[in-house]
């Protein structure tokens, strides 16, 4: 009785804590999303000059309070799955882990504020929290494309190294140190800012040949923007309409990627609501 009580304690936590799919599980993604934002929040407060001084002790406070919550998710989501170091060493453990760390080594010492950063990273989470299967679906069309794009893009890019590195090397023979144009590399710099059209003003070409060209390269910067933006539109079209959107996660080996209705994990074969 014992043993079937831990159990079902086990699997009410899970569905508690790795699910979006009911109103409980949702409730408590968003309470983890509020408290995560509130972390980041402070952190930023605090960077303020004369605010970390003038309200220490309730930095401080509130830093200790969030950080014994996400010590108690940790914790809590290492207990209720069957094999724990699959989500240890997953993105999310890491993340969860590195989250909890600087409070703790504050105590320690020094060098700990680089790892407030890693908090920002759980705020992926909100599209499991959220679950608005047009977002998520759209979003998951779109790393399709990406990758299936890549090859293009990395030509592209390739393309406009190599323009940047020629039209460079012009502008440093025809401009010259004179003009600001000190070296090639400095010719390359310029080019890339102008044919990005940010063009910071930093260096700009002096002689009438040096206009031209830079013109040519502002234009042709124009017409190089528009270049992955078809690519990408290109595979997106193509991308299946078909996505899966359900935030199952399996209680026996942690695996997520489901398909939609799935009542056996592809992963290990378990059920995944037993």
């Amino acid at each position: 009785m014992a043993k079937s009580n831990t159990s079902e304690w086990k699997k009410r936590l899970h569905e508690i804590i790795y699910e979006a799919d009911t109103p409980i599980g949702k409730t408590f993604d968003i309470g983890l999303l509020f408290v995560i934002v509130l972390s980041i929040v402070l952190v930023m407060l605090e960077s303020i000059p004369g605010l970390s001084e003038r309200y220490y002790w309730e930095f401080y406070t509130a830093e200790w309070i969030i950080t014994a919550i996400f010590t108690i998710e940790y914790i809590l989501r290492i207990v209720v799955i069957n094999r724990p170091a699959k989500y240890i060493f997953s993105f999310y453990g890491i993340v969860d882990l590195l989250s909890t760390l600087p409070t703790y080594l504050a105590i320690l010492g020094g060098g700990h504020n680089l790892l407030f950063a890693v908090r920002a990273l759980r705020l992926l989470r909100i599209f499991r929290i959220l679950k608005i299967t047009r977002y998520i679906g759209e979003s998951n069309r779109l790393l399709l494309a990406l990758r299936n794009s890549r090859a293009k893009i990395l030509v592209f890019l390739y393309a406009v190294v190599i323009l940047c590195v020629i039209m460079g090397t012009i502008m440093y023979l025809v401009e010259g140190p004179e003009n600001g144009y000190t070296s090639i590399p400095t010719g390359i710099y310029w080019c890339i800012v102008t044919l990005t059209t940010v063009g910071f003003g930093d260096i700009h070409p002096i002689t009438p040949l040096g206009q031209f060209i830079a013109s040519i390269i502002m234009i042709t910067g124009y017409g190089i923007i528009a270049v992955p933006t078809g690519i990408v539109t290109s595979e997106f079209s193509r991308a299946s309409n078909r996505v899966q959107v359900n935030t199952q996660v399996c209680p026996h080996c942690n695996e997520s990627q489901h398909l939609d209705k799935a009542e056996y994990c592809h992963n290990c074969g378990k059920l995944l609501n037993e």
